[in-house]
């Protein structure tokens, strides 16, 4: 099939969830015989949206990218104080406002449409990855009705998807592609009413596991146990809430356990002390991290799928969670592969239990690590992937005989 993929942003060096998500998706899907594009921006960094790649066609790993110029960066004093208004304040809001918000969500690329209107000819199916962006919130509205389009939603329960002008542009889709059960339980509900469609998931690399020696040599750790956070490092993930945590629990359980961030400080995030901070981190040194870890600690309030937890299990880690998300709940209840936490109390129980009970943390970590090579081996999400398109096209296709009739 010739696919068009739309995306926000693009590249190796790109890091986002979302992000890698569309890369791993379109190279395994060149790999299968498609002819994939991407349609997506010249930003690298999402908090400003600031032009950093050149405009203009390239190929990366089979796939042919294309970047279109962002109109304008994202301004913090002009986009804050709107985005409150739009999420918080009277209701119901004029659309036009919120049309605005949307542009300022960003990135707001030169010629979407026009570019859209003129290529939608050269492919079989477009697929919009990620709800909130521009270029799917003005992508899909010009696709719908021209070429058969799939949403991969990455929905979760925030304020921003309850805003009425989703009602309209959810529900352009011909079909839906899910990380979750609990995403597509939640989109049905946002939605009220069932969709097209199926839970694909995400493949997940599968490998032995690692030598957690290399990653404690070094940062310095020693024997110290230590939990680990992988991904951006901001409040939004939670990053705040779990150093704040921390820092309570060695104050009430003084010992050589340690926090250890991977990954970006976003957004003016400060460091606290007490907190062991590693950067990026290459692949087989993410991995060695795992491996060495007493536990994955994921934070974030705000998830469709967390490609890290799943990493995490790989290397036959348990995974202490944030419960207040209903994605991460779901999984690790799923999986059998960890504890979730609602609020300090909680925390500190699962963490002792962890630090307790050796034994316990092996066998969640090993019941995780089972889940992961039986739901996410890439044969079977791309299997999975491959009938929603078909699904998509026959019902476009059913929706334009209707129309003609």
């Amino acid at each position: 099939m010739r696919i068009l993929y739309l995306c926000q942003r693009y590249g190796e060096e790109i890091l986002g969830g979302s992000e890698s998500a569309c890369r791993a998706f379109a190279e395994r899907l060149v790999s299968r015989g498609h002819a994939v594009h991407v349609l997506t921006s010249t930003a690298r960094e999402y908090t400003t949206w600031a032009n950093h790649f050149p405009p203009g066609s390239s190929t990366l790993n089979g796939v042919t990218v294309h970047r279109l110029s962002v109109e304008a960066e994202r301004v913090a004093e002009v986009f804050g104080p709107m985005h409150e208004w739009v999420v918080h304040g009277p209701h119901p809001m004029p659309m036009a406002q919120q049309q605005r918000w949307l542009d300022l969500i960003g990135p707001r690329l030169v010629g979407l449409e026009e570019w859209l209107h003129s290529h939608v000819e050269d492919f079989d199916v477009a697929i919009c990855l990620t709800y909130l962006y521009c270029t799917t919130t003005r992508g899909l509205p010009a696709l719908s009705g021209r070429v058969p389009t799939v949403l991969q939603p990455t929905a979760h329960d925030e304020p921003s998807i309850w805003a009425t002008v989703f009602d309209t542009i959810l529900r352009l889709p011909d079909a839906y592609m899910y990380f979750s059960p609990s995403e597509r339980d939640f989109l049905e509900r946002r939605l009220h009413r069932r969709t097209e469609g199926s839970v694909v998931g995400i493949g997940i690399d599968q490998y032995d596991v690692a030598d957690g020696a290399p990653f404690r040599r070094a940062h310095g750790l020693g024997d110290s146990p230590y939990l680990l956070s992988v991904g951006r490092i901001e409040s939004g993930k939670g990053s705040d809430e779990a150093a704040r945590f921390f820092d309570a629990y060695q104050h009430r359980n003084p010992s050589d356990l340690k926090l250890v961030m991977a990954g970006e400080l976003v957004g003016g995030t400060k460091r606290q002390p007490g907190v062991v901070y590693t950067g990026f981190l290459d692949e087989a040194m993410k991995r060695s991290a795992m491996a060495g870890s007493l536990a994955l600690l994921q934070p974030s309030y705000f998830e469709s799928f967390s490609i890290v937890l799943c990493e995490a299990w790989m290397q036959g880690r348990p995974a202490l969670v944030q419960g207040g998300c209903a994605v991460l709940g779901s999984q690790v209840r799923r999986a059998g592969g960890g504890l979730p936490y609602t609020g300090f109390a909680t925390f500190e129980a699962c963490l002792d239990l962890l630090r307790a009970d050796p034994e316990l943390a092996a066998a969640l970590g090993a019941s995780g690590r089972q889940f992961v090579l039986e739901e996410y081996s890439w044969p079977h999400v791309l299997d999975e992937f491959e009938q929603v398109l078909r699904a998509a096209t026959e019902r476009f296709r059913r929706r334009r005989a209707s129309q003609q009739a």
